[in-house]
Order: structure tokens, then sequence, then C-alpha cells
């Protein structure tokens, strides 16, 4: 197989290149609060049976709020990696819930901080693999001080931290989260220009 030097065309959809899969049989494994396993029975473009293993997941939204150079990071525990993070405060989307509202709602319950309206940055595929999430990112504007009050399941603690700091946080190693360094990367990029 060759690579495709595309010089400036117009990238094809899937089924224009011939490399869509074309999905049998949904199979659900286990349904769960959060997620959906499934182990679908698929083809591949040749034709060929395969099966796919598939993380369904409702999407999530996530908020930069930056004042003052600094930007407002939320601190908790990640059970599934055993560590405590610092990213900007995110959610999982409710069921017909608009993505800019999961947004405004996390920063609310997360920090206390009301957005006055949000900023749409990018809509990132976190593992295209084998999930189908969606995460958005958002930017809060206009934002005013409130009351936290978090899900009852939900221990985080805030901070705002110089955006200098951040950047060494992320090269470090010290934040981790994709969407995090996504967001302060595209802010510091935008402002170097």
């Amino acid at each position: 197989m060759n690579c495709d030097d595309r010089g400036g065309r117009e990238a094809a959809g899937a089924d224009g290149l011939g490399l869509a899969e074309k999905t049998v049989r949904e199979n659900i494994i286990y349904r769960g609060k959060i997620i959906t396993l499934r182990v679908d029975d698929a083809l591949l473009p040749d034709g060929k049976p395969c099966k796919r293993e598939m993380v369904m997941h409702p999407g999530g939204a996530c908020v930069l709020f930056v004042r003052d150079k600094k930007v407002l990071l939320v601190r908790q525990f990640r059970y599934a990696y055993g560590e405590i993070t610092w990213e900007v405060p995110a959610g999982k989307l409710n069921p017909g819930e608009d993505p800019k509202d999961t947004a405004s709602r996390e920063l609310e319950e997360e920090t206390g901080w009301t957005p006055e309206r949000t900023e749409l940055l990018y809509t990132i595929y976190p593992t295209p693999g084998y999930t189908n999430e969606k995460i958005y990112i958002y930017q809060a504007h206009g934002v005013r001080e409130g009351h936290v009050h978090p899900d009852e399941d939900e221990f985080v603690d805030c901070a705002f931290f110089p955006l200098e700091e951040a950047e060494k946080m992320i090269e470090s190693g010290a934040i981790r989260d994709a969407k995090t360094i996504i967001a302060i990367q595209h802010y510091l990029l935008k402002a170097q220009k």
C-alpha cells in the first residue's frame, strides 16, 4: 500500500475511498450507567467478516476558563488510573443535552463559576479505535462567581494556575489529561498570534 500525496485535494469520505466497514449485527454485552459494551459482527472493506469491540459512550464536554492569565483547573481522583489528576472542568452529556449546556453546568457544579457564554473550540475523538465518545471543548466567556454544587459522588478541588505554570505542568507530566492539554495548548497558541 502506498501513501497518498493529497496535494491539496479534498479528503473523500470513507465510502469514497473504499475503507468503510459494514455492521452486520450489534451484540450488546453489557449496559451500564455510563457505558455500553458491544462486540459487533462486521465486514471489512474486502468483505471478510470480523469482530469489532466497542465502548459506547454518550460523550462529554469540558470548559476552559482563563482569568487574569490564569487557568482554572479541578483536581480529582480518577479511579481508572488510580491517580489524582488536574483537569479543566468536564462532565458527561445527559440524554438530549446540548454539549454547551453540559460545559456550563460542569463549570458551575465543580467550581462555582457561571459563564455568560461558551465558545466551541474543538470536538475531539479521544480514542477512535474502540469508542464512539466525543468530547466537546469549550472556552468560557463573561464568567461570574456563584456557588459550588458537585454531584453527590463527586469530590473535587479547584485552583487557578498561571498559564506559564500550567504549560510546565503539561511538559513535566503533572497534567496528562488529553482534553486539558488540548484546551491549554490551544489558548497558548492563540495568545502567540
